[in-house]
C-alpha cells in the first residue's frame, strides 16, 4: 500500500496507532466467530437473551426468572458439571415446557450439540415444533442468526429438523426406533413422559434408545419432564425417584417452618347451587393450615413467602449425578388457588375428570380404585325404605344379564345429580329360549313399584343382554316387548368406548332364516364400571351417592358381585388399563346389571324436573302421564294387588351365588 506524502510526515506512533486500528478492523469478525461463549448460567441466559413469543405466552417480552423462581435451580443444574440427568415432574400452568425451551435456546446459542427431542406421538413434536419452537427461534435475535431461516431452500431447516453451527435439533415421537436408535447425540430430551409408548416399534423402551445414543459423550445431558399419572404406572415418577427427590417448599410466615403446599392443607368453605342439572359452586373462604403450627394464611400472603428447593435423596447429586424436581400448581402465578378448587369440585364423582385435576393442578399421582371401600362397608351403608320407592327416585331402569339357565336382573332408581337406589334384585330360572323363562321377566318389568303415598312409577326401559349362546332368542324376546322399552344391548370393552351409543337395527336369525330385526344398543361396559365404582366412592347421600335397601334381596352375595372387579394396568396389552375379577369374587352379575341399568337411564335420558313435578302433584285417582296412581279406596291394597307372586326360591337362590 502506498502512503500519501501527508502520512509520510505523521509522526511515528500515529502511524503505527492507525496500522492497529486498520488491523483490528480486518480481523475483529475472525476474532468474534472465535469468542468464547459468555459463562451464563441457563437463567442468567434466559433473563439476559430470551424473548417470551405471542404463541406460546400471554405475557409476551423478555423472560424474568423471578416471575418463577422455582424454575431457577432447574434450569441452572444443566450447566452443572455434575449433573447429568434432570426430572422435572410438574403440573400444568407453573412454565415447565418453558424450562425445555430455555434449555434448547442455550444450548443452541451458548453449548453447540446434537439435540433429540422425544415427544409421546410425532403428531405431538409437529405442533411443539410449530407452536413453541419455530416462534421461539424467529424472535430471540442470538437463534434467530444461527438457525436457517426456514423460508429459504436450505432444507436444514425443517418442521423436525432445526440446523445450527455445532449441531443438529432433531424432534420426534416415541414409538420411531430409527429416529432413536441410530446416531450418536449428546442432549436427549423427553416431554410428557408419563405418556410415551412402553416400546419403540419392537425396538423396546424408548428412553433406554435414546439414553444408548450418548455413551461416546462425557458431557451428554439428559432432561425429561412430564405431569404425573398413574401411581405404580408412571415413568416420570421411577426417574425422579433415582434423583434428589427435591421438592419446592414455602416458609409459614406464622412459625417459620417451611413445607411443601399440598392439597391436603387447603381448607375451603363452599356455596352449592344448581343449573339445570349439573351443580354449581360458588367459594366463599379459601386459605392455608400449616402442618407444622396450623396457622392459617392466604393464598397471596404464601405466594409472597421465601420459598426453596429441599432435597430428600441428596446423595443422588453424587452419587448418580440425578437432580430431580416436583412441583405442582398452587405456586403457579397464573392458576389461582380457588380456580383449582372449582375444578376439583366440578370433579368429583368422575374418576376421569378427578384424575387429571389430580395430575395437572395437585401435581399428585393419582390412585385408581385405592380408595373404593369393600363389600363389607358398602353393605352396611343399607337403609330401610319406607316403601318399595323412597323419595327421590324420579325414574325407574331394569338390567338383565343373560346366562344359560337363568336371567339375573336389577331394577334401580334414579334422582337427581345421579343418586340412584336399588330397588330389586333377583333371578328367574330358566334358559332363555324359554317362554316361560321371559314370562317371569315379564312380571319384573310389568310391576308397579310404589311410594309411601302409593303413587307408582313403571320401569321405563330395560336393558337385557344379548352376550353368551342365546343372542337370536335373546333379541326375538326384546322384539316382542319392544313396546315396553325393553331391547337387547352389546357391550363391548375398551376404556376408549362411549357408555352408551345409538341404537342399531340387528337381524334375527334362526336355523338361517331372518325372522326380522330389532334394535340393539353398543355400551361401552368400562365406562360403566368405572361410573359405579366412582359413584360407590361418594360416602353422603346426594349427587352420584348409591342407596341400597336393607332386605334379602341386598344381601353378602350382592355386594361381593358388585365389588367383583377392579382396574389393572396391564403395561404390554393395547388396552393397558382392564377390569378384572377379584381373585374370590368370581360371580360379577350384580356389577353386570348395575351397569345395564346405569346404561338404560343414560340412553332414556329422562327429564327429572318434569318427573319430579308430575310426582309431587299427583294424586290418588288422577292419571298424569308416566305415573300409576293409587285405587281410590285402599293403597295398601293397591300395592299388594299390584305385586305380582313371589318365588319362594328366588332371593334364597341367588343367596347362594
Amino acid at each position: 500500500m502506498k502512503k500519501s506524502d501527508e502520512e509520510r510526515r505523521r509522526p511515528a506512533d500515529e502511524r503505527r496507532d492507525s496500522d492497529a486500528k486498520r488491523l483490528n478492523a480486518a480481523i475483529s469478525k475472525t476474532l468474534a466467530l472465535a469468542k468464547p461463549p459468555e459463562n451464563l448460567t441457563v437463567s442468567e441466559w434466559a433473563d439476559k437473551k430470551r424473548r417470551l413469543s405471542p404463541e406460546s405466552s400471554a405475557e409476551v417480552g423478555m423472560w424474568r426468572t423471578s416471575r418463577t423462581p422455582y424454575l431457577k435451580e432447574p434450569m441452572d443444574s444443566f450447566t452443572d458439571p455434575k449433573v447429568h440427568h434432570i426430572v422435572i415432574v410438574s403440573s400444568s400452568q407453573v412454565g415447565k415446557s418453558e424450562t425445555i425451551n430455555n434449555i434448547i435456546a442455550y444450548i443452541i446459542d451458548q453449548d453447540p450439540g446434537s439435540i433429540l427431542f422425544i415427544h409421546p406421538t410425532t403428531i405431538d413434536a409437529k405442533e411443539y415444533s410449530k407452536l413453541r419452537i419455530a416462534p421461539m427461534i424467529r424472535d430471540c435475535k442470538s437463534l434467530r442468526s444461527k438457525v436457517a431461516d426456514p423460508k429459504s431452500r436450505d432444507s436444514a431447516n425443517t418442521i423436525l429438523q432445526k440446523t445450527y453451527p455445532g449441531g443438529i435439533l432433531t424432534m420426534c415421537g416415541s414409538t420411531e426406533a430409527h429416529a432413536l436408535a441410530s446416531k450418536p447425540i449428546r442432549y436427549v430430551l423427553g416431554d410428557e413422559r408419563d405418556r410415551w409408548e412402553t416400546s419403540a416399534g419392537k425396538e423396546g423402551d424408548p428412553w433406554s434408545l435414546a439414553m444408548a445414543r450418548q455413551i461416546t459423550f462425557y458431557n451428554a445431558k439428559s432432561v425429561e419432564v412430564s405431569t404425573p399419572t398413574i401411581k405404580g404406572a408412571s415413568a416420570i415418577e421411577k426417574s425422579y425417584a433415582l434423583g434428589t427427590q427435591e421438592r419446592w417448599e414455602t416458609r409459614c410466615p406464622h412459625c417459620g417452618e417451611y413445607n411443601e403446599i399440598v392439597f391436603d392443607n387447603i381448607r375451603f368453605e363452599k356455596e352449592e347451587g344448581s343449573l339445570g342439572d349439573e351443580k354449581t359452586y360458588k367459594i366463599t373462604s379459601l386459605y392455608y393450615v400449616c402442618p407444622s403450627c396450623g396457622g392459617i394464611s392466604t393464598e397471596s400472603e404464601m405466594k409472597r413467602q421465601p420459598s426453596k428447593w429441599t432435597a430428600y435423596n441428596p446423595d443422588a447429586y453424587e452419587r448418580n449425578g440425578t437432580r430431580s424436581f416436583w412441583l405442582s400448581s398452587w405456586v403457579s402465578p397464573w392458576a389461582s388457588w380457588e380456580s383449582t378448587i372449582l375444578l376439583y369440585l366440578q370433579a368429583l364423582g368422575d374418576s376421569k375428570k378427578l384424575q387429571v385435576v389430580y395430575n395437572t393442578r395437585f401435581g399428585q399421582l393419582w390412585e385408581d380404585r385405592g380408595d373404593i371401600e369393600d363389600e363389607d362397608s358398602v353393605m352396611a351403608r343399607r337403609e330401610e325404605y319406607e316403601a318399595e320407592l323412597p323419595d327421590g327416585v324420579l325414574c325407574l331402569t331394569c338390567g338383565v344379564d343373560t346366562q344359560d339357565d337363568r336371567l339375573e336382573y336389577e331394577i334401580v332408581g334414579h334422582g337427581h345429580f345421579g343418586e340412584t337406589w336399588g330397588i330389586k334384585k333377583g333371578i328367574i330360572i330358566g334358559r332363555p329360549d324359554s317362554q316361560a323363562t321371559w314370562n317371569g321377566l315379564d312380571e319384573v318389568i310389568n310391576h308397579i313399584y310404589r311410594f309411601k303415598n302409593g303413587i307408582g312409577l313403571p320401569v321405563s326401559m330395560t336393558f337385557v343382554d344379548e352376550g353368551g349362546h342365546f343372542t337370536q332368542e335373546v333379541r326375538w324376546a326384546c322384539l316382542a316387548r319392544q313396546g315396553k322399552k325393553v331391547f337387547a344391548i352389546k357391550g363391548r370393552g375398551g376404556m376408549d368406548i362411549m357408555f352408551t351409543s345409538p341404537p342399531k337395527k340387528q337381524k334375527i336369525m334362526v336355523s338361517g332364516t331372518v325372522l326380522g330385526t330389532c334394535w340393539v344398543f353398543e355400551i361401552g361396559v368400562d365406562a360403566g364400571k368405572t361410573l359405579i365404582m366412582d359413584n360407590l366412592r361418594v360416602k353422603t347421600a346426594g349427587p352420584k351417592y348409591c342407596h341400597f335397601p336393607r332386605n334379602g334381596d341386598y344381601g353378602a352375595a350382592y355386594f361381593r358381585g358388585l365389588l367383583s372387579e377392579h382396574l389393572v394396568y396391564k403395561e404390554k396389552s393395547k388396552n393397558r388399563w382392564q377390569w378384572e375379577k377379584i381373585p374370590g369374587h368370581e360371580r360379577n352379575e350384580a356389577l353386570d346389571c348395575r351397569n345395564y341399568a346405569l346404561a338404560a337411564a343414560k340412553a332414556l335420558s329422562p327429564d327429572y324436573d318434569m318427573l319430579e313435578r308430575k310426582i309431587r302433584t299427583a294424586k290418588p285417582g288422577a292419571k298424569p302421564a308416566g305415573l300409576i296412581p293409587s285405587p281410590k279406596n285402599s293403597t295398601t291394597a293397591a300395592a299388594k294387588a299390584d305385586t305380582a307372586p313371589a318365588r319362594k326360591s328366588r332371593n334364597n337362590f341367588y343367596d347362594e351365588w
